[in-house]
């Protein structure tokens, strides 16, 4: 048993921090003057700079030590219990920003290399040393995997970023190791092919940048390298691990955004179950979480067999002084767990067997399996001895012609052959008097037809069977009750159902559009068009009662002005005040109280109302007066019923495509009219407020278009559009 050997690494100080932040000191032990390496790292207390706190590790590098002097001391002492058979394992543990990455992996330069280049260059010196000295009796294989865990999901180093899949590579346990189940494992037969295969996958590795590190890792990157010495008909299997871990973040300081975040969640809480496990070991707990996290369950401290390295990396400057505390303590938590280191014993190598051939006289049958256990094969041998010469009992039964047994007989005989069996082990003498009750055996096994049946009694007995099945077939016919046929009438009745709920939506959605339109007219003050869209309504939902009260009051309304208007009229035309009789109404209504006037001093009245026979139909405002219109437009005059009837063109012959277009715009279906091309909601309602708010009034015939320049004619409708809508007809036609 040996434990985790703990190796302490200050990092040199950076540009950008000062000398006098330097709190972290590497000395020897008190009293040891005479010990040339340190072994001591020195640190203030954080609430008492005058109180020093001191861990003892077994070796400590200052800040001025080099990666030679690191890897010559701690790393290749192990090398030679890598090619005796013991697993290596290696790894670096350190806040953000410490030096991990650097002490593992290296720089570019000769001088710079990290512990991993050192480490293969070292292997495969040693590799052809040892094949060298046995003469080619022993060969030496090197096979290397590199993968990472990202997110607590491990992905393949050796494949390209495209191939990976969301959910990784999976671990499962072998032989009391955890493997990971695809991985990439490809052979490297000298050094310079590693160091292209190690650098690619450098590549892909996640990395990104922090406030603290330019260049941090994002994952924890483990490398493996496995040692296979072949020696005749021996093979012995090592391994080596370099792990390089991703350091603990504090996200106040490192100013992480939202992608950083997770990652650093996800780094914080695989070292915290790191943590978890060390402290559980050093407690001697029964239950060590190993598998709360894929980086604790790969790394399985205190359960490999081999060499443990842990290379502590600290940073100098007071801006870590907690970070630098909280991994000393865990490092000295981590220096007492014990480690088995177990040799791998070596494995002899199978000898491949000649295949037979499956054709031919040379095919040989394999022969029987033995049998489980040695007493059963020695009671069988003596029982078989003993019965030599006699030939064997059945075992089995055997259908056959001649008359058999009575089943009492046959219980006989078995229970003879259970007594006289040297298979089962003899019972007690207080048991031996009472035997097992013989099982009953049904009478349909037992009777069976004899061979003494004549053909006539073949023949009645399928001809009975026969008639019994054509009688079962028969009664479950009748049986079926038949389908009722549906009648010519109930079939329409459905029919009309359902055309009538395929039609309900459209309808409720059509009425409800007269509805909004009705609000709109009663919003600007236009009483006699919301009364019409009202009416239109009222088709729609014929049994409303809201509706219903809705259009009387409308009605009531719009009689009520009608005499008031007539009445002012009348009083100004006998007061002589009504002027020449080209007179306009307006000047009538002027007279009229303030209140009943509408909005920006309009007048409230629809312009349906026929005045005396003495003013002329030219002088009486449309009902364009009344409408709404914003004050940066100018109010365009509509013509009237009269003009719009008589107002054709009798030159131009009428196309099909004209007649569909007059169609469709005198149904007055809002969403005909919404088909056309060049018109939406607003102008389709506009056409149809046109064609509803002429003169034809309660009793008056509807407006009707029948040409091309009428239509242009109406409100919101000029010749661009007319042709628009025209052409957009062409392809109906």
């Amino acid at each position: 048993m040996g434990g985790i050997r703990v190796v302490a690494r200050i990092r040199p100080q950076q540009s950008s921090e000062f000398e006098r932040d330097c709190i972290v000191s590497a000395g020897s032990p008190d009293g040891d003057s005479t010990s040339q390496q340190p072994s001591t790292v020195r640190i203030p207390s954080f609430k008492n700079e005058h109180e020093i706190y001191s861990f003892q590790f077994s070796s400590v590098y200052d800040q001025a030590s080099t990666q030679q002097m690191i890897f010559d001391n701690e790393i290749s002492p192990t090398i030679k219990h890598l090619f005796n058979g013991f697993d290596v394992t290696i790894f670096a543990y350190g806040v953000t920003g410490t030096g991990k990455t650097h002490t593992m992996r290296g720089g570019k330069s000769l001088a710079e290399r990290g512990i991993i280049p050192r480490l293969l260059s070292s292997t495969y010196r040693r590799c052809r040393k040892i094949e060298k000295d046995s003469g080619g009796e022993t060969s030496v294989g090197i096979a290397l995997s590199y993968y990472e865990i990202y997110n607590d999901k491990v992905f393949d180093l050796l494949e390209a970023p495209e191939k990976r899949t969301l959910t990784g590579l999976q671990l499962r346990d072998n032989g009391g190791k955890t493997v990971v189940v695809g991985l990439t494992e490809r052979p490297c037969e000298s050094l310079k092919e590693f160091e292209k295969l190690y650098d690619q996958a450098n590549l892909n590795r996640s990395t990104s940048a922090t406030k603290l590190n330019a260049h941090s890792s994002r994952s924890h990157a483990i490398l493996c390298f496995k040692v296979t010495m072949t020696t005749g008909d021996q093979v012995r299997v090592s391994t080596a691990s370099a792990i390089d871990l991703a350091g603990s973040e504090d996200n106040r300081r490192t100013d992480n955004g939202k992608e950083r975040m997770v990652e650093s969640a996800s780094i914080n809480k695989s070292l915290f179950v790191l943590a978890k496990c060390v402290e559980a070991i050093s407690q001697n707990q029964t239950r060590i979480p190993y598998r709360e996290s894929k980086m604790t369950r790969i790394l399985s401290l205190g359960q490999n067999n081999g060499l443990t390295v842990m290379i502590l990396n600290l940073a100098p400057c007071r801006s870590y002084h907690l970070d630098t505390i909280s991994s000393l303590n865990f490092a000295n938590r981590t220096k007492k767990i014990e480690v088995r280191e177990i040799e791998n014993e070596p494995m002899a190598k199978g000898c491949s067997r000649p295949t037979p051939a499956l054709t031919g006289s040379s095919v040989q049958r394999q022969p029987l399996r033995p049998l489980t256990t040695a007493v059963h094969n020695t009671a069988m041998g003596s029982h078989l001895a003993s019965q030599k010469g006699d030939r064997p009992a059945k075992s089995f039964s055997v259908y056959s012609d001649k008359p058999r047994t009575s089943g009492v007989q046959t219980n006989a005989t078995r229970e003879t052959s259970k007594r006289s069996s040297p298979l089962k082990r003899p019972s007690d003498a207080g048991t031996s008097s009472f035997s097992r009750p013989a099982k009953r055996r049904s009478p349909d096994r037992t009777q069976r037809p004899s061979a003494a049946m004549s053909k006539a009694a073949i023949e009645d007995m399928i001809e009975k069977k026969v008639t019994d099945l054509l009688a079962a077939r028969a009664l479950d016919h009748t049986s079926a009750a038949p389908v009722p046929e549906i009648s010519e009438e109930v079939s329409r009745r459905l029919e009309l159902l359902e055309q009538k709920i395929d039609g309900q939506d459209d309808s409720r959605e059509q009425g409800l559009t007269f509805l909004l339109m009705a609000k709109q007219h009663s919003v600007r003050g236009e009483d006699k068009s919301a009364l019409r869209m009202f009416l239109l309504a009222k088709e729609y939902f014929p049994d409303n009662a809201k509706l219903e009260m809705k259009i009387t009051k409308l009605q009531t309304k719009l009689k009520e002005k009608q005499i008031a208007v007539e009445r002012n009229i009348d009083v100004n035309i006998s007061s002589g005040n009504s002027g020449q009789a080209g007179g306009k109404v307006d000047k009538a209504t002027a007279s009229l109280p303030k209140e009943e006037s509408g909005r920006g001093g309009r007048s409230v009245f629809d312009d349906d109302y026929r005045g005396p026979t003495n003013i002329s139909e030219a002088d009486c405002e449309s009902d364009d007066s009344f409408r709404y219109r914003p004050k940066s437009k100018k109010a365009m005059k509509k013509p009237g019923a009269s003009s719009i009837m008589h107002d054709e063109l009798g030159d131009e012959p009428e196309t099909p495509r004209t007649k569909q277009l007059l169609d469709i715009v005198n149904s007055q279906d809002i969403k005909r009219l919404r088909l056309l091309r060049g018109v939406g909601a607003k102008k389709a309602e506009a056409i149809i407020e046109a064609l509803c708010g002429g003169d034809g009034g309660e009793g008056g015939c509807p407006v009707v278009v029948h040409s091309l320049a009428q239509l242009g004619h109406l409100r919101g409708v000029g010749a661009k559009t007319v042709e628009n809508m025209r052409a957009g007809l062409e392809g109906l036609l």
